[in-house]
């Protein structure tokens, strides 16, 4: 049926085929097809069976057909059939499955029983080159030299000798050896092996002294007459000759470098690397590889380190400004940034290094700095921005840190090293306003210190750019806020270092330390912003209004201590100013002629100002007070101080007893009771009760009481001396509690003392 159909089909037209609906007998053939599945399946199977037994026979038949051939040749041409015999007897012993299986398979293509994975002919190539490798690992294992001292001394004299590229490749493959040991790969492929630690340090020596001189020899490369002008090696003939064997010098002399940890040997490679600048820029991948490790070192090595790592990357960018003068002081400013993050009394002369040492790099381009300056300013004034505008405690805090108050300490030192610049000029006034915007952000007594380290910049930056900027009322305006009159709520050990420290927590703005040192600052920061003015003709204009807030303040203010310097500092900015107008009365030029201003006022900085006379004997003897903080540890425990020896709590309370017998008679026995009079004079005393167990407290209880004794203008008695004689007194009267109450108070003198005291100055 099926093939009537299909003849029948074959017969008609297209418009007969769509008439008769061939495609309904279609799908009916299809239909009857799933039925007929089973006699399929077997049918198949016996046709795959029956394909196989052919494509064998046909395998087998070409070849005892040949076969065949042969045999009737003997009956036709037996002597030819005899020559074979003699002459090719593997032709005629021919086996019937030898060839022809391969005819078939080079003429059919047969499928793999497993797919493998698609490689390009690179990666074959490779895997070639592998397996070559190899077999030359087994042979260079058998091959390895042990290095010793000998054989050392012995490249030692050669080099010294005369070099050769043969003696620099032997060395160069110990070398090679050594360093690979650092990282635990034991020579690899190396010719040579290091396996003694001495053999190592007398190698790594070796290479540091002796390389660089005998590669300067061996590429016949002249001195350098003009530190300027730098002869790269790459201009020597012999160059292409030691290329392989100095590129593999230099990788090696970097990986060595990441992998030590002794300051004094990464000082004395960082020497070497330093003298093999000229090598390193001829070749910039391991050009790169240095600048990395250098990087590193300048960020976080040891001070000799950073200073070695510095002049190396001053040394590349110089010579090669165009290639890694840009990538070299982003990651440097990166870098800084990092460090910046946490400053201690230890951290500060780092980031003050780095902060130089950048500035040095910055001065190569100022193009180039321009654009730097320009991004991460915008970048600062953006965060100040969001935190004016969102107030939030989050917005804040990205603009109350050590990394952005650094950041803007570094442009000042920036922008004034590199003053004048007409390329820099205009990114002094929105600096300028990014710093007061940050003095302005959160204006309370607790960030006192970030407005003074905000003041001492823009007086960098206001001195050495000839640039006015309003300081002195942000400093003015602290001696309105604060109340120095009142006294302090606690006592402090330790004076509070300002130069460490951005914001204040409540206990310090209650101890007495902070508002010493917030004199002692107001006076450093008042004096260095006059003195950075005070050749100018206008200093008498200028310090009016600070002269009359300081005048104002001296009226007020009864503290002796706070009342001395700002008096001294009164008096130098008035001696200044009546200086700077006795001069001025003299000159013969109008105001508007600004050409014989600036000559005056060069004049007058040239000969000298009071304030400016003392103004350098006073950063010296500040120098020298610095320097003594800095080792006033070490010099605390020199000192061989007297213990002080205190009586024991109980037998206090006992004298105590006997002392107060007759004046409180009570039949409690308790100690409880004494806590209800609290005596001014007695105040140590309870807290030493108080506090059994802590030696600290009662130290800090004990300064308190001496210090209140001095700020009422008593004399100190020391209760806890064991060789002060008692004076005989009388037993006191019985008293009212009126009376009790009275003296728990005590007087309040304090006022009148020190203005007694302020006269006697």
């Amino acid at each position: 049926m099926a093939a009537k159909q299909k003849r029948k089909l074959e017969d008609l037209s297209v418009d007969e085929f769509l008439l008769s609906g061939g495609f309904d007998s279609a799908g009916e053939s299809e239909e009857e097809t799933p039925k007929k599945n089973g006699l399929n399946k077997k049918n198949k199977k016996e046709d795959l069976k029956s394909a196989h037994s052919e494509a064998v026979l046909k395998k087998m038949g070409k070849a005892s057909e040949h076969k065949e051939q042969l045999s009737r040749l003997q009956n036709k041409d037996p002597e030819f059939f005899k020559f074979l015999q003699q002459n090719d007897q593997t032709l005629l012993n021919f086996d019937d499955t030898d060839s022809s299986e391969d005819e078939d398979e080079k003429k059919y293509h047969r499928l793999p029983s497993a797919l493998e994975e698609a490689s390009s002919g690179d990666e074959e190539e490779d895997e070639d080159k592998e397996g070559q490798k190899v077999s030359k690992k087994s042979k260079k294992a058998v091959e390895t030299i042990k290095v010793t001292d000998k054989m050392i001394k012995e490249w030692k004299a050669a080099m010294k000798k005369e070099p050769s590229a043969r003696l620099f490749r032997e060395v160069t493959q110990a070398f090679k050896a050594a360093v690979a040991t650092t990282k635990g790969e034991g020579g690899g492929q190396c010719r040579y092996k290091v396996a003694d630690s001495s053999v190592f340090n007398a190698l790594v020596l070796f290479c540091i002294r002796d390389i660089y001189v005998a590669l300067q020899r061996m590429l016949n490369l002249k001195p350098e007459k003009d530190q300027k002008k730098l002869v790269l090696p790459s201009s020597s003939q012999k160059w292409q000759k030691n290329l392989i064997d100095i590129k593999m010098y230099l990788g090696g002399l970097v990986q060595l470098l990441s992998c030590l940890t002794e300051s004094t040997v990464i000082s004395a490679v960082l020497r070497h690397a330093n003298q093999l600048v000229p090598y390193y820029l001829c070749l910039p991948k391991q050009c790169r590889h240095l600048i990395k490790q250098l990087l590193k070192q300048w960020s976080t090595g040891e001070e000799t380190s950073r200073v070695l790592a510095f002049l190396a990357l001053n040394k590349i960018c110089r010579h090669k400004q165009e290639t890694y003068l840009n990538p070299i002081v982003k990651q440097m400013y990166i870098s800084y940034v990092q460090n910046c993050k946490f400053t201690s009394p230890n951290a500060l002369p780092m980031i003050n290094f780095m902060q130089r040492t950048l500035t040095e790099m910055y001065s190569l381009d100022t193009q180039a700095t321009y654009q730097h300056a320009f991004i991460y300013i915008r970048q600062m004034a953006i965060h100040l921005r969001n935190a004016m505008t969102m107030k939030k405690k989050e917005t804040y805090q990205s603009v109350y840190n050590w990394q952005y108050i650094h950041c803007l300490y570094l442009w000042c030192r920036v922008l004034s090293t590199l003053h004048p610049s007409d390329v820099l000029q205009p990114l002094i006034y929105p600096l300028c306003q990014v710093i007061l915007g940050t003095i302005k952000l959160v204006p309370t007594s607790r960030y006192y210190p970030l407005r003074m380290h905000c003041c001492r910049a823009l007086t960098l930056l206001s001195s050495s750019t000839n640039t006015f900027v309003p300081v002195l009322p942000f400093l003015l305006e602290i001696f309105q806020q604060v109340e120095f009159n009142k006294k302090p709520g606690r006592m402090s050990k330790k004076p509070i270092n300002f130069a460490v420290i951005l914001k204040l927590s409540k206990v310090n703005l209650l101890e007495k330390a902070y508002k010493d040192g917030l004199i002692d600052q107001l006076y450093d920061l008042i004096l260095e912003y006059f003195h950075t003015q005070a050749s100018s003709i206008g200093f008498p204009e200028l310090a009016l209004p600070t002269i009359i807030q300081l005048k104002a303040f001296l009226k007020e203010c009864k503290v002796a201590n706070y009342c001395k310097p700002v008096r001294q500092l009164l008096e130098k900015v008035q001696e200044n100013s009546s200086h700077i107008t006795g001069r001025r009365q003299k000159a013969a030029f109008g105001v508007a002629d600004a050409t014989a201003v600036a000559a005056w006022e060069k004049q007058i900085q040239q000969e000298g100002t009071p304030l400016s006379r003392y103004y350098s004997q006073w950063k010296k003897l500040r120098e020298k007070e610095i320097q003594l903080e800095i080792s006033g540890k070490e010099r605390m425990e020199d000192l061989d101080l007297p213990e002080i020896k205190r009586r024991k709590i109980q037998d206090k309370k006992v004298e105590d007893k006997k002392e107060f017998k007759d004046l409180f008679q009570s039949d409690s026995d308790s100690d409880d009771d004494d806590d209800t009079l609290k005596v001014k004079g007695e105040r140590g005393r309870r807290g030493s009760d108080d506090d059994d167990d802590d030696d600290d407290d009662d130290d800090e209880l004990l300064s308190d009481m001496s210090d209140d004794k001095r700020m009422d203008g008593r004399d100190s008695d020391d209760e806890d001396d064991e060789g002060d004689e008692e004076k005989p007194f009388k037993a006191p009267q019985p008293m009212s509690s009126s009376a009790l109450i009275k003296l728990a108070e005590g007087g309040e003198d304090l006022v009148e003392d020190l203005e007694l005291s302020d006269d006697d100055d």
